[in-house]
């Protein structure tokens, strides 16, 4: 009984690693430089991928009507308040309006950057669903990716 319980988890495991690693093949690539951006934040302020250049970042793409995005972002949060010498950035994308981006992070008590993404950085990101993150180092090369719902230690483990 007990051999065969620890089989089916381990195939549920296994079947879990490919379905991820399927979808996380059209992202960027590791060891690929952030492309570059310049855009405006929720908080009327403008950033640019240099201005992430030397802390190691995580970039982390999300839409308002999402709802695996509204309960994987708290966890982004926290590790944001305990990872204080890494830029935490969540960019809004797939948006109608600033309002609405707005409503969903005030609606979770969001305090990190938030950047109003646009179709060009959904394609020079490789973005296809949400929420997607990349890791990168201070150099502003990618370390590790992701795309779909993120556990605080999954990201933990990704940005140590």
């Amino acid at each position: 009984m007990l051999r065969s319980l620890l089989l089916h988890a381990i195939a549920v495991v296994l079947i879990v690693q490919a379905v991820s690693w399927l979808r996380e093949r059209s992202l960027l690539d590791k060891e690929t430089m952030a492309p570059m951006f310049y855009h405006r934040t929720l908080n009327h302020g403008w950033l640019s991928r240099d201005d992430l250049v030397g802390k190691p970042t995580v970039l982390y793409f999300f839409a308002p009507w999402c709802s695996i995005c509204k309960y994987s972002m708290p966890n982004l949060e926290a590790l944001q308040r305990d990872q204080a010498d890494w830029n935490m950035v969540a960019v809004a994308l797939s948006y109608e309006s600033v309002s609405e981006v707005e409503y969903f992070i005030s609606d979770l008590g969001l305090t990190m950057p938030v950047l109003l993404g646009s179709e060009q950085m959904m394609r020079d990101y490789q973005i296809k669903g949400f929420p997607t993150y990349y890791v990168f180092n201070e150099a502003g090369m990618l370390q590790h990716k992701s795309y779909g719902w993120s556990s605080r230690l999954g990201l933990e483990l990704r940005v140590r």
